[in-house]
């Protein structure tokens, strides 16, 4: 561990307030970087907080940073925050992101023309269950990372139900359940996450996404429409904070500045826990043991 009496003198010491939402890369990259600050002997508080309330907590100052700001995800509610003040964009990390509707490839045997999504709808009676009667189930994630699923099914006049499941986990967990008898099944996935080294897959191809597609009629192939469009392919994963991090934690701070990490590396933290079954603070000092020559430099 480190110790540097500088960053003791000169950094408040008040805890810094780290936001926890509800799938494990955050989590683990949350204490990650919780531990690295803890390594130079600043204290860390960490809150469970709603991922996209998160923006307007910080710029109130509520708390101090966010590690995992997706374009796709919380890209709206990041730059409200910032056009009120009080919060800013630190950094991006080299991990590039995708969120949208994806399938393991033992549904692509069952229905071959995907990943179109117009081959997908014509597919649509495969995911039909109980609770969506003749229509397909869409399985979209919790209903706080806003995706925007239902619009998308509308204005493509799409014959599925979305339904949402209420956690990260949740969806892993029926991944695995149809895996045991390749039942085709359609549901929200994103990269990096470990689930892309388990279950081979692919993502949807809708529309491709265009800057306005989400509020602009004219955006996209249908003029009547907004969310006729996929989500953006190659996203943003940044780093957000407070604007008086930098004064009252400097050292804290320009560490937080360094901070950036590849699609592999956090797919490995999401594995610790998901596949590992570790506790994300395990997780964390697992990862920070192994990757000592990554972080280490970011903290002198």
């Amino acid at each position: 561990m480190l110790t540097t009496g500088t960053a003791i003198a000169e950094d408040s010491p008040d805890p810094i307030i780290i936001p926890i939402h509800n799938w494990s890369s955050q989590i683990v990259m949350s204490n990650v970087v919780g531990q690295m600050f803890q390594s130079l002997g600043n204290s860390v508080e960490y809150v469970s907080t709603d991922s996209q309330a998160v923006y307007e907590a910080i710029r109130l100052g509520d708390a101090t940073l966010e590690l995992e700001v997706w374009e796709g995800a919380f890209g709206n509610s990041f730059r409200a925050a910032v056009e009120k003040g009080g919060i800013h964009d630190v950094a991006t990390h080299t991990a590039i992101t995708r969120e949208d509707w994806w399938y393991p490839m033992w549904t692509k045997d069952a229905c071959s023309g995907l990943p179109d999504w117009k081959a997908l709808n014509e597919c649509a009676g495969l995911f039909a269950t109980p609770e969506t009667g003749d229509k397909g189930r869409f399985l979209g994630g919790p209903v706080d990372w806003l995706k925007h699923d239902q619009e998308k099914v509308d204005a493509l006049g799409m014959n599925f139900v979305v339904v949402n499941a209420g956690s990260a986990a949740a969806l892993w967990a029926e991944i695995a359940a149809a895996e045991k008898s390749k039942t085709p099944i359609v549901l929200f996935n994103w990269t990096p996450n470990f689930a892309e080294a388990v279950w081979p897959g692919e993502f949807v191809e809708f529309p491709a996404w265009e800057e306005g597609c989400d509020k602009d009629p004219a955006k996209g192939p249908l003029p009547d429409k907004v969310y006729d469009c996929g989500n953006p392919a190659n996203g943003y994963l940044k780093i957000a904070a407070w604007d008086e991090m930098k004064t009252k934690w400097p050292k804290a701070y320009s560490v937080l500045q360094k901070v950036n990490f590849t699609n592999a590396q956090i797919a490995e933290m999401a594995k610790l826990v998901d596949v590992d079954g570790m506790e994300p603070e395990d997780a964390a000092a697992e990862w920070l043991t192994a990757n000592e020559a990554v972080w280490k430099p970011w903290t002198e």
